[in-house]
């Protein structure tokens, strides 16, 4: 019994590095490093170069990595843990994975705890180092082609709900009485 008490007072584990994955290419990016982007809007190391490369502008970035989402925690725990929630989380889970698997046996419940525990710690709110902190994993691996795939469809989606909201027809509707 005392031995479970003293599990409950050891830190979990928690995102140590990101892995960026696009099939035998991986290159790892501190915790920290992405952290430090967060919270000064300077990024440092391998994520300066990448930011470079990619041509990004590293306050952006900052400002995404520091977007809250504010949830109820026992209503978000209800939901990821419904068929609809356990859907979703499927499919962040080609995306986003312990390094070590991709098995939906391992990262599904990675990702909800992370959601979770995430959720806890922040108060009801969570941002994408929330997300990290709380990941129970030291290498949390993003699958790059998944992740570009899943931004071309949102982008598309986007253009296709901008070119109907931009319709001429637009102004009959308003026109009518």
């Amino acid at each position: 019994m005392g031995l479970s008490f003293g599990a409950l007072g050891t830190p979990a584990l928690a995102a140590d590095n990101v892995a960026l994955v696009s099939g035998a290419f991986r290159r790892s990016i501190p915790v920290k490093d992405i952290e430090h982007l967060a919270t000064t809007g300077e990024p440092v190391g391998l994520l300066k170069n990448l930011l470079e490369i990619s041509g990004q502008n590293p306050e952006d970035v900052s400002e995404l990595l520091n977007k809250e989402i504010s949830l109820p925690l026992v209503l978000t725990s209800r939901l990821i843990n419904t068929r609809i929630g356990e859907a979703i989380i499927r499919r962040v889970a080609r995306i986003l994975y312990p390094i070590s698997t991709d098995a939906p046996s391992v990262s599904v419940p990675a990702i909800r705890a992370a959601v979770i525990n995430g959720l806890h710690d922040n108060d009801g709110s969570l941002t994408a180092i929330g997300f990290l902190k709380a990941y129970p994993n030291s290498t949390l691996a993003i699958n790059i082609p998944a992740l570009t795939a899943v931004i071309e469809k949102a982008e598309s989606i986007a253009g296709l709900v901008n070119f109907f909201s931009d319709s001429p027809l637009d102004g009959l509707k308003e026109s009518q009485p």
